[in-house]
């Protein structure tokens, strides 16, 4: 599989994000209102320093009885994440997130976010490749005309 994580999986696109001094209950919200299990943390310049995800609202600050409503981002974000380049392949992403147990990755250029990839993106990816890939043996083997 050498599809590239942009455009082959996931296009381009503004990341929305959070800040250092945005609470967790904010950062919950607008995660809420984006539907979307992730968000990444940038500096006062637009630069990601962070990623926070739902699984790190709930270990690092529901289960740890901390108060959402004053509990901020740079309490509990995982600085200067692992990233994806634009350029990278689905199969190396697919595996370095197996590998880390993630579930999600930005993907930075130039120290900014300019797509968030997920498991979920390349899980699709695979079996789009792969449904190809079948087509085209079929095609091999059986002639064009198989399944026609």
């Amino acid at each position: 599989m050498h599809r590239k994580i942009i455009p082959d999986v996931v296009p381009r696109r503004d990341i929305r994000a959070v800040t250092e001094k945005d609470t967790v209950l904010d950062c919950a919200k607008t995660m809420k209102d984006l539907h979307v299990a992730a968000m990444i943390v940038v500096d006062g310049t637009g630069k990601l320093i962070g990623i926070v995800t739902e699984r790190d609202m709930v270990q690092r600050v529901l289960a740890k009885g901390l108060d959402p409503k004053t509990t901020t981002m740079a309490d509990i974000m995982t600085r200067n994440p692992d990233t994806l380049k634009p350029d990278d392949s689905a199969a190396d992403a697919l595996e370095l997130m197996r590998s880390r147990n993630f579930r999600h990755l930005p993907v930075a250029e130039d120290g900014r976010c300019v797509a968030m990839v997920s498991i979920r993106d390349l899980y699709a990816a695979v079996q789009e490749a792969l449904e190809a890939e079948i087509h085209e043996t079929e095609a091999f083997v059986f002639g064009d005309r198989y399944g026609a």
